[in-house]
C-alpha cells in the first residue's frame, strides 16, 4: 500500500501543473465574482469560510454565527485541488482570526483517488501556513452524500487521512460530521439533502451549525 502511494504522490507532483493549467480555467467566473465581493464587502472579517459549494450554498452563515463577521469564500465544483490553486489569489487582502474548510468531496466524485485528494490538502495545509501563519483552521468532514454512496469507502478512506495529517498540525482541528448525519441503520439521513442527494438541506446545515459552533466559540 504504501509503494503504491508513493508511485501516485510521484506522478501527481509531477504532473501537477499540467493537470491544473488544463482544468483550472472552469472556475474562473466563480474566483472573479469572489473577488468581485471583496471590494465591496465593507469590514474585515473575522471568520472565512472556503471551499465547495457545500459552504458556497450555506447562505445563513451570519444568521448561524452572529458574533463573527463572516465572508463565504465558497466556490461551485471546487476541489481540493481547485481550492489549493486558488488559495493566494482568493486570500488577497483578507486577515482573518480563523478558517473552516469543506472541500474533497468533488474530488473523489470526479475520480481522483483518496491519495490524490490527500496530496492536495497537504499542500493546501503549506499554503494556509505560508499565507496567515498559525491560523486556526477546522476542516469539516467529507460528508456521506447519498448520491455518492457508492464511493462511501473511499470517502471514509480520505476522512481517514485528513484526520491522521490534522493530528500533527497544532493550529487545525477535524470537524467530525460524517457519523451524525447517518441514521440507526448506518445510511446517509435522506432529509439532510435537497433532491439531488448532494447538496445540503436547510436542515442539514442547521446540523452542521450545531456541530461546528462549538468549535468556534472560544476563537
Amino acid at each position: 500500500m504504501m509503494i503504491t502511494v508513493l508511485i501516485r504522490q510521484g506522478l501527481i507532483k509531477s504532473n501537477l501543473m499540467l493537470l491544473s493549467l488544463a482544468t483550472m480555467y472552469w472556475y474562473e467566473d466563480e474566483v472573479k465574482r469572489i473577488e468581485k465581493d471583496r471590494l465591496e464587502i465593507g469590514y474585515d472579517p473575522e471568520l472565512i469560510f472556503y471551499g465547495s459549494s457545500s459552504i458556497r450554498l450555506w447562505s445563513s452563515l451570519q444568521e448561524d454565527f452572529p458574533e463573527k463577521k463572516i465572508v463565504n469564500l465558497g466556490f461551485g465544483g471546487s476541489t481540493l485541488a481547485a481550492c489549493t490553486w486558488f488559495f493566494e489569489r482568493i486570500m488577497i487582502g483578507y486577515q482573518p482570526k480563523a478558517m473552516v474548510i469543506y472541500a474533497g468531496d468533488n474530488d473523489l466524485g470526479d475520480g481522483r483517488h483518496p491519495e490524490e485528494a490527500f496530496i492536495f490538502f497537504q499542500q493546501l495545509i503549506a499554503n494556509a501556513k505560508s499565507r496567515f501563519g498559525n491560523l486556526p483552521c477546522y476542516f469539516i468532514s467529507l460528508k456521506p452524500s447519498p448520491s455518492r454512496w457508492n464511493l462511501i469507502d473511499q470517502f471514509i478512506y480520505t476522512n481517514n487521512l485528513i484526520e491522521e495529517e490534522i493530528a500533527k498540525h497544532d493550529n487545525w482541528t477535524f470537524i467530525d460530521i460524517f457519523k451524525k448525519m447517518l441514521n440507526e441503520a448506518g445510511l446517509p439521513q435522506a432529509d439532510l439533502y435537497m433532491e439531488d442527494g448532494l447538496h445540503l438541506s436547510h436542515k442539514g446545515y442547521q446540523l452542521w451549525k450545531e456541530i461546528v459552533n462549538p468549535f468556534l466559540i472560544s476563537k
